[in-house]
This record gives C-alpha cells, sequence and structure tokens, in this order.
C-alpha cells in the first residue's frame, strides 16, 4: 500500500479553479494506478478521473471531461487534479486513490485511499 495525502481544497464560485495535490509515499508508487474520487453529502462515492501507472493514460467521468485535468509526476510522487469551471454540483469531498496495476472506475478496487479534501461551491 502507499500512504496518500490531499491538498488543494476549498471555497470556489461559479466558474473558478483549484488544484488539487495528492502526495504519495511508497517506494513502489510507480507502479500504482491512480484515481480521483468524490462524495457529496448523502451520496456515494463517485469516481472523477484515473491516470494509469505510468501516466500514459487518463481517463475521466463524463460530468467532468474537459474541465478537469489529470496529471503525474512520478518522481515526486505527487499526482495533481486541475479543476477548471467548477459547478455547484461539484462540491464535495475530493479522495485521493491508488491501486497496484490497472486503472478501474470501481472505489472498491482501490486499496489505499487519502483523507479527502473539501470542495465548497460558494454563491
Amino acid at each position: 500500500q502507499v500512504r496518500l495525502v490531499e491538498s488543494g481544497g476549498g471555497l470556489v464560485q461559479a466558474g473558478g479553479s483549484l488544484r488539487l495535490c495528492c502526495a504519495a509515499s511508497g517506494r513502489t508508487f510507480g507502479r500504482y494506478a491512480m484515481g480521483w474520487f468524490r462524495q457529496a453529502p448523502g451520496k456515494e462515492r463517485d469516481f472523477v478521473v484515473g491516470i494509469d501507472w505510468n501516466g500514459g493514460n487518463t481517463y475521466y467521468a463524463d460530468s467532468v471531461k474537459g474541465r478537469f485535468t489529470i496529471s503525474r509526476d512520478i518522481g515526486k510522487n505527487w499526482i495533481y487534479l486541475q479543476m477548471n469551471s467548477l459547478k455547484p454540483e461539484d462540491t464535495a469531498v475530493y479522495y485521493c486513490a491508488a491501486r497496484m496495476g490497472g486503472w478501474s472506475t470501481e472505489a472498491w478496487a482501490f486499496d489505499s485511499w487519502g483523507q479527502g479534501t473539501q470542495v465548497t461551491f460558494s454563491s
């Protein structure tokens, strides 16, 4: 497993942007597929975006395509989520997750999770 720590959440307004960061510890980080999930109050944890172990392939939920961008810096053990054109429905706790091997959109498939970072839409 890897240890994950998210940062970068906060209060945003319509059309605003945020950049979330996830710092990972573990010598085999480069072998893990990574994902961002989010969970709004009273709802299930939903897949947002994933990236495979070498950063060559990315996968986005339809709700964020064209607005969010995931990237990873294997050398620094960081992954990033650039979120643009934010909407009220983007309000949630965002979680970074890791799994050995290929990517997945299923939360149950990930075995390492961060503590989450809150993104709140402000009108």
